[in-house]
């Protein structure tokens, strides 16, 4: 049986192990020791509890497991690298990766630099932590798997596969670059907006915030056109990114986002991961990008009193 390591025990860490454990042989790697006992609450409140396997990385090194099949890396886009040098040299350079990040910074420098298939993985499914022990599926979402350069459809088609079978429903793309740029259109509009006021997605669509969204996908429809990306679901500019803004809002109305989650635990945001990128194509094509700008410099403000 194939085996799975998870490293980054966070919210979506945790839940993709909750759902892969009952099929294939699934550890979580952290820095620190998690309980054997792990709840999981769905999105209609229903609890279970199961027992995750965890290791942390020193442990990895004293006692070594057996060669996983495939290495997810859940951890924050800023740590994604730094994960993966720490458990490097207890993997085969052949073993594939599946990056599970937000934004699109991770994603291109680990596949450039790892000699095995990277895949990519961008998903809609919403969940939080509320404690060491538990994690909460707040919504439920696609997610959509393949590689930067197209090489690995197979191994892409057998992890969407596993994946659905345990109810994570997963799709094989050739098309990942493009739907890794969507989320990111995505994340732009709701994360930073959601952390900066500490509300749920749900609240987004009320006056106070609305306005607010709207003139960031005004700003990200403009750069994602220069970027050669087409707009969600057949439609046509910004109206169509923002109509993938308001689903997404609405499908995960009860979520706190992850970037939320990180300035009430006062940590580093994403905000370079996510914002980041589309700043720095608007630059290249002499776009306007206050709206990003002003986001990215407010995050940045309320990260310096963490």
């Amino acid at each position: 049986m194939t085996s799975h390591w998870i490293l980054g025990p966070g919210a979506i860490g945790r839940l993709l192990a909750h759902s892969l454990s009952p099929l294939t042989d699934t550890t979580l790697i952290g820095r620190r020791g998690l309980p054997e006992q792990q709840r999981l609450t769905s999105p209609e409140g229903e609890e279970q509890t199961k027992r995750l396997a965890s290791v942390t990385v020193a442990e990895l090194t004293s006692h070594p497991l057996p060669a996983p099949g495939f290495v997810h890396i859940t951890t924050k886009a800023m740590a994604a690298e730094a994960a993966l040098a720490s458990i490097a040299d207890r993997v085969t350079p052949t073993t594939p990766l599946v990056l599970w990040q937000n934004g699109f910074l991770a994603q291109p420098r680990i596949t450039q630099t790892w000699p095995g298939p990277v895949l990519c993985a961008t998903t809609t499914q919403g969940a939080y932590l509320t404690g060491d022990d538990s994690v909460v599926h707040a919504g439920r979402g696609p997610t959509f798997i393949g590689d930067l350069d197209n090489q690995h459809a197979r191994l892409a088609e057998a992890l969407a596969a596993l994946l659905s079978e345990t109810g994570f429903a997963a799709t094989a793309v050739g098309d990942i670059r493009q739907r890794l740029w969507q989320k990111l259109t995505v994340n732009a509009a709701i994360n930073p907006l959601v952390a900066l006021n500490g509300v749920r997605n749900g609240e987004l669509r009320g006056n106070a915030y609305a306005g607010r969204v709207e003139a960031v996908v005004k700003e990200v429809a403009a750069i994602i056109n220069q970027e050669n990306i087409a707009p969600p679901n057949g439609g046509e500019g910004e109206n169509a990114w923002l109509a993938l803004v308001w689903q997404v809002v609405e499908n995960t109305a009860n979520n706190k986002a992850s970037m939320l989650q990180d300035v009430e635990a006062k940590r580093p945001t994403e905000r370079g991961a996510i914002l980041g990128p589309l700043i720095d194509s608007a630059e290249r094509h002499g776009l306007p990008c206050g709206v990003l700008k002003e986001l990215n410099s407010e995050l940045a403000k309320l990260e310096a009193k963490f």
